[in-house]
């Protein structure tokens, strides 16, 4: 199926044209980091200067960002910055650790995340998202209006619980999103005080604000690792994420396991980096196919034709496609702060120990030396026959190099069943003509609750048209 190139282009932030002075800089960083992205930016493939948090070097061209992320990723280490505002909540977990710790922690998960794993949760990834679309109960209803960023909150936290904990999570789905709205909108924002290194013994206000949300997400996980470690011992636990997690040894070091510690550590990580950005990316996904009635046509003809079989997941080229493109205008994780340990070179630019490295797939996903119409809504782009074109480091919603997000593969299984089982049931219709505005809170959201029309289709097979 083939068909001519989309020419919507979603709102985007305005481009800065001047340099920001100290405290606009620290504002915006505070209020939204996408604020703080100049024109050069978008047109340059280094931009090597100093800013207020020292000398810093944007790096958008595909090479140097393999350099960073690949090639040299052990002189690159995550900043402060992050670890001051996640480190309340992820403080022992993937995202944040470093050197061998982070080693061991990977070697023992990596079996979790194979392809053979994840295939064997596509039914129950699809029994969830059928159980959410009926409970909108669209065939008696011509249409409903629905809080978009509510709906995809709750199916995916569902779906994390169904698929990795075997549904442990259930009845905490409206706490969690709760406490991790209040998280990001408060306790993850860059306080100036973390931008100016100040010392940790001041408080930073927002951290002291969402203690709350750290509280509850600690007694809750804890909770339930305590419970899944007496069913181990009592020889009564499913087979799943958090079962392996426990029992998991690092067969090729010195046979220890994961502490419950870096367990609840990792559920975590697995919460905000797995349920919370797949949850983003599919309410971005709906809002660009209800602005482009071409593609939704090409996407429900696609859906209807799935039988629902794992094997044919690989036939929803157009919904991946689709996905792709809405992960490219809207990146889950809009920037990335690396930290060189050593001295080095990037791309011809000097690079020394300390110095902050800044790769921003919110910058390179639109940059205007790496794509065409970057700014369009095209999903033609990464079609199979077309995505051999796209340089492996010019598309990051993943990350990428030894650090690329171990449950990728889950995530984009995941939104394409969420999404075919949405459009097999429903249209997707925009509320408003006035766009949602992203806005960067650690994932890239909406500064207002984005609402859509989901009508009851009557054109699909069986149908009553």
């Amino acid at each position: 199926m083939t068909a001519a190139a989309s020419t919507f282009r979603p709102w985007t932030p305005p481009r800065r044209t001047e340099k920001m002075s100290l405290p606009l800089f620290l504002w915006q960083s505070w209020r939204d980091p996408l604020q703080i992205w100049g024109e050069a930016h978008f047109r340059e493939l280094y931009v090597d200067g100093a800013s207020p948090l020292g000398r810093t070097l944007v790096v958008s061209d595909p090479a140097g960002v393999r350099h960073v992320l690949t090639d040299n990723a052990a002189n690159y280490v995550k900043g402060d910055l992050q670890r001051r505002v996640l480190g309340p909540m992820l403080a022992d977990g993937l995202l944040l650790t470093e050197g061998d710790q982070w080693r061991r922690a990977r070697r023992i998960m990596a079996p979790l995340f194979t392809p053979a794993h994840t295939v064997r949760t596509v039914e129950a990834m699809d029994r969830v998202c059928r159980r959410r679309v009926d409970g909108w109960g669209l065939p008696h209803h011509s249409a409903r209006v629905l809080n978009i960023d509510s709906e995809m909150s709750g199916l995916t936290f569902d779906i994390l619980s169904a698929t990795l904990f075997s549904d442990d999570l259930d009845g905490d789905a409206a706490g969690f999103e709760k406490a991790l709205n209040h998280f990001l909108a408060v306790g993850a924002r860059i306080s100036p005080l973390d931008a100016l290194k100040a010392p940790d013994w001041i408080p930073r206000l927002g951290r002291v604000a969402a203690g709350g949300d750290a509280r509850f997400f600690k007694e809750r996980v804890d909770a339930l690792v305590a419970r899944r470690r007496v069913r181990l011992e009592q020889g009564e636990a499913p087979d799943d994420l958090l079962t392996a997690l426990l029992s998991a040894r690092d067969e090729e070091g010195d046979g220890s396991g994961l502490s419950d510690h870096e367990v609840a550590s990792n559920i975590l990580t697995f919460i905000l980096a797995g349920h919370e950005t797949t949850a983003r990316t599919l309410g971005w996904t709906l809002h660009l196919i209800s602005r482009d009635r071409r593609i939704a046509d090409i996407l429900k003809a696609e859906a209807d034709a799935w039988d629902r079989d794992a094997a044919s997941l690989r036939d929803l080229i157009w919904h991946r496609a689709v996905i792709e493109e809405a992960m490219r205008l809207f990146p889950p994780a809009p920037a990335m702060i690396r930290q060189a340990v050593a001295d080095d070179e990037i791309g011809g630019h000097e690079v020394k120990a300390g110095q902050s490295i800044l790769i921003a797939p919110w910058v390179i996903h639109r940059h205007e030396k790496l794509w065409d119409e970057p700014d369009a809504f095209r999903p033609e782009r990464f079609l199979p026959e077309n995505r051999k074109t796209i340089d492996r480091y010019a598309w990051l919603p993943f990350s990428g190099g030894p650090r690329i997000c171990i449950g990728a593969a889950f995530a984009m299984q995941e939104a394409v069943i969420a999404l075919a089982e949405i459009l097999k049931a429903a249209d997707v219709e925009a509320v408003t003509p006035v766009e949602p505005r992203p806005i960067h809170q650690v994932t890239l959201r909406s500064s207002r609750p984005m609402r859509l029309r989901l009508r009851a289709r009557t054109d699909q097979p069986g149908g009553s048209a």
